[in-house]
């Protein structure tokens, strides 16, 4: 009876066509768009909080940060241009751990398991669903930056096009590390204190707020610290990026630990080679 469903699932994996591929990717975007739709509140805590380093934090740092010339600046900028590419990373980041936070809510409730249990491959199914928080955090970003343009802040008409493709590796980047912290917490109540624990940090360690350069000035530690953090890299790439200029290092850090986090994800939540399957007591 093992050996005849064993069969059965193989054959139902290989009558899987392209079509179904793209109905599954269609239902786990859809059902991924309605939850958003149906909590308000996450699109306005979303905005919310980077407007509050923008229109807050920003103008204090106005004058202090406001006279440096570096790329892919060619003149004098505010501060409030300088950290909206760092805002904009910081958007993606927190949309990407809530949405991890609801698979940790769905793997308690069980409709994780229901949708793991379909004969698409288990490696589908998660990208599936990175791909459509990716997509919403985007979908983000592009409203923030529409409400960063009315506080005054310059954006070059070309970057609303070509910082779209920053955005998607950074969506994925930050989506799949998110996933992966998933993995590892095997309760809902934990995770709020490991999102505190990882976006902060990462967040003021890296070029989001200030140049570089001023923080080797200040601290080579730090610098250092800066330079190992993938959140830099993902900021920088969006601040080329909304100047139709490309950083080469930005651009391979991106893809390199989008690669690495998106195969740690879909390990860990393999039963059979995950992390969760490792653990002690897991056969249990």
């Amino acid at each position: 009876m093992s050996i005849a469903v064993t069969e059965g699932a193989f054959g139902t994996a290989r009558r899987l066509t392209l079509g179904g591929y793209l109905i599954c990717l269609r239902g786990v975007m859809w059902r991924e768009a309605l939850r958003f739709l149906h909590q308000r509140g996450r699109l306005i805590s979303a905005l919310v909080r980077p407007l509050v380093w923008l229109v807050i934090f920003a103008a204090g740092w106005r004058e202090v940060l406001g006279v440096s010339i570096m790329p892919p600046y060619h003149t004098y900028i505010l501060y409030s241009t300088y950290v909206v590419p760092g805002l904009l990373a910081m958007v993606q980041f927190f949309y990407g751990m809530q949405s991890s936070l609801s698979m940790v809510y769905d793997r308690e409730m069980g409709s994780m398991r229901v949708l793991l249990v379909s004969p698409f491959p288990r490696w589908f199914l998660l990208l599936s669903r990175l791909t459509a928080s990716t997509v919403i955090s985007i979908l983000q970003c592009y409203a923030f930056l529409f409400l960063a343009w009315l506080w005054g802040v310059d954006v070059p008409s070309i970057g609303w096009i070509s910082v779209l493709p920053a955005l998607m590796l950074g969506g994925f980047m930050l989506g799949a590390m998110g996933m992966v912290l998933s993995s590892m917490v095997r309760q809902l109540e934990n995770f709020a204190g490991v999102m505190n624990f990882v976006i902060f940090p990462m967040f003021f360690a890296s070029s989001a707020l200030y140049p570089l350069w001023q923080v080797q000035q200040s601290s080579p530690l730090l610098y250092d610290v800066c330079l190992l953090n993938p959140f830099t890299y993902a900021v920088e790439l969006n601040r080329f990026c909304l100047y139709a200029t490309l950083e080469p290092l930005s651009l391979a850090v991106v893809i390199g630990c989008t690669i690495l986090f998106t195969a740690a994800a879909i390990l860990a939540y393999d039963p059979a080679r995950g992390v969760m399957a490792r653990r002690p007591g897991a056969a249990a």
